[in-house]
């Protein structure tokens, strides 16, 4: 991936609807390089997919909450159960695996402090849990999709 394809992610990053033509003046590319380069990028799955972002707090989504998980149990089995429960949960936007105290991490986006403790309790009753501990969101500061494209990769 070379400074070229960085910016054709970085901008279709903010505006997956962007014209092939506005695009390629951007970068610029001619039209047939450009769209091959995005070819490729789709082909290699650095572009997973182009969707449309919503916005939470007019969906009446306006508690966010991360979820500290902590398990006594370590296995294979455990984990591809709890992923797969956790996974299958329309209110688990995020879902990570942690070093250090916290074994999982979890961001869950839901209406109201009911709709939380309904997820809270859907899953501790799916799955044995040492610890969860919910973190209540006050404020969304900054919320992006975007990642920062021009890192280069020989500066590493």
């Amino acid at each position: 991936m070379d400074g070229i394809d960085r910016k054709i992610l970085a901008v279709l990053q903010s505006n997956a609807e962007v014209t092939l033509s506005d695009l390629a003046k951007r970068v610029a590319l001619s039209q047939t390089p450009c769209w091959n380069r995005i070819q490729k990028l789709e082909k290699n799955g650095t572009l997973l997919k182009r969707v449309a972002l919503l916005d939470p707090d007019k969906l009446g989504l306006r508690l966010t909450v991360f979820v500290q998980i902590e398990t006594g149990d370590h296995s294979a089995s455990w984990l591809e159960n709890f992923a797969r429960i956790v996974s299958a949960m329309p209110e688990v936007m995020e879902f990570y695996r942690m070093a250090g105290e916290v074994d999982y991490l979890l961001r869950v986006v839901v209406p109201d402090l009911e709709a939380y403790e309904f997820f809270a309790e859907r899953l501790a009753d799916s799955v044995q849990l040492r610890k969860l501990t919910p973190l209540f969101t006050s404020e969304r500061i900054k919320s992006t999709t975007a990642y920062f494209t021009q890192y280069s990769a020989q500066a590493r």
